[in-house]
């Protein structure tokens, strides 16, 4: 089943300069595609486009519910309001204790605020937030770039760990990681 279908679609900022024309993708669930880049190519535009926060000139989106993890989770959460409150915010917290330690998160930790955890301990928290909002598609941001190399592996495998559940759009800047981690890998030149 499709979660994500792009077709045909054309955006640029200004006039002249596009930066997607007649650009198509499908991602089922189960499925993880990477879209890769230097910066300027358009990664982040495309999960812009995707969110619906921008809009096409041309071509369609047809998307599932989204949920997202961010580059910097220090970014993504509130610093003054404990993890726990935030995920009470956006979701449903039926089976937060057993998801919460499958990433290895304890219900103390949920409850302190987020300056109080470590980066990789704040990202699982980050992935266990859009988790239960139980998107069909989860969008990932650049999620491993802010994390040591152990750490980094760490939140591959617990997103892939999820795929029977959502399918996943990442960008990275990363290609070995992309490799690794996808079924698609998709290279956008800027």
């Amino acid at each position: 089943m499709s979660i994500l279908r792009i077709q045909n679609l054309t955006f640029g900022f200004t006039p002249g300069r596009l930066l997607f024309k007649d650009f198509n993708l499908e991602l089922k669930q189960g499925q993880l595609i990477s879209i890769v880049g230097k910066s300027g190519s358009g990664k982040s535009t495309l999960f812009e486009l995707i969110s619906g926060n921008l809009q096409p000139l041309k071509g369609s989106i047809e998307r599932g519910k989204i949920g997202w993890v961010f580059q910097d989770p220090y970014s993504s959460f509130h610093p003054s309001y404990t993890i726990i409150d935030q995920i009470e915010d956006v979701a449903s917290t039926e089976g937060i204790g057993e998801l919460a330690a499958e990433m290895g998160l304890t219900n103390d930790l949920l409850t302190k605020l987020p300056h109080e955890l470590s980066g990789g301990q704040l990202q699982r928290c980050s992935i266990l937030r859009a988790l239960l909002m139980r998107p069909e598609l989860l969008l990932c941001d650049e999620p491993t770039s802010a994390l040591d190399n152990v750490t980094q592996l760490d939140v591959m495998k617990l997103l892939v760990k999820y795929l029977d559940k959502t399918g996943i759009l990442l960008i990275t800047h990363d290609m070995d990681l992309a490799k690794w981690a996808s079924d698609i890998t998709i290279a956008l030149e800027s």
